[in-house]
């Protein structure tokens, strides 16, 4: 399998997960203002919607969408126990979790990261974002993980998008003003998903560390 990343992006999802598992698959990075792999290979030939990540399996078929693509690695070694299972009611949370990751998170820091181009609309969407992640310190109370006691992919991809908040050089570079004061739960959730190994890996291959 191969995982085309942009370091720093929401790829650094997957790229945890595939640690986590042990998986083999080759890294393939993108610069995301050439949209080149490795200086040649146009990306938009991969994936005409430009954006990462894209995990290609051996036989050509490629998935575009995060969530998908996590728990389809999950799902490859299931002993993991990184994604429930699939009928259960616990992987209906996970999916729930993800869904709101996706539409209340993710995209909810998309202005932030253009804020030049997004102006006063920042205003607004800046408390929104901050009352999502408010909440999300609630249902952390008593939790280690999103899921409860066992980190689940849900964790990686909240991992890679409070890294944007966290990360002071993307503060710098996106202009993006939004800190964790106050919210334990999720300041201590973040620092205990920090340590593990295969988020370590992740961000050491990726530069963030």
């Amino acid at each position: 399998m191969k995982l085309y990343y942009i370091p720093g992006s929401c790829s650094l999802s997957p790229h945890i997960v595939i640690n986590e598992l042990g998986l083999d698959v080759t890294l393939l990075k993108v610069d995301h203002r050439q949209h080149t792999v490795d200086g040649a290979l146009d990306y938009f030939a991969v994936n005409p919607l430009g954006y990462v990540p894209i995990l290609e399996l051996p036989d050509g078929t490629r998935f575009r969408e995060g969530p998908v693509i996590v728990q389809y690695l999950a799902d490859q070694r299931p002993e993991s126990g990184l994604a429930p299972s699939n009928g259960t009611l616990e992987r209906y949370r996970l999916q729930e979790w993800l869904s709101f990751l996706t539409s209340e998170i993710h995209k909810g820091f998309i202005p932030l990261l253009y804020a030049g181009l997004a102006g006063k609309y920042v205003d607004t969407v800046k408390p929104k974002l901050q009352a999502r992640f408010a909440w999300v310190d609630q249902q952390l109370a008593g939790r280690q993980y999103l899921l409860g006691d066992t980190f689940t992919v849900a964790d990686a991809y909240l991992f890679a998008l409070t890294g944007w908040g966290q990360a002071q050089w993307l503060k710098s570079y996106y202009k993006a003003d939004i800190y964790f004061d106050g919210l334990s739960h999720l300041q201590a959730w973040y620092a205990r998903v920090r340590q593990r190994p295969a988020v370590q890996k992740a961000l050491e291959v990726e530069g963030w560390v």
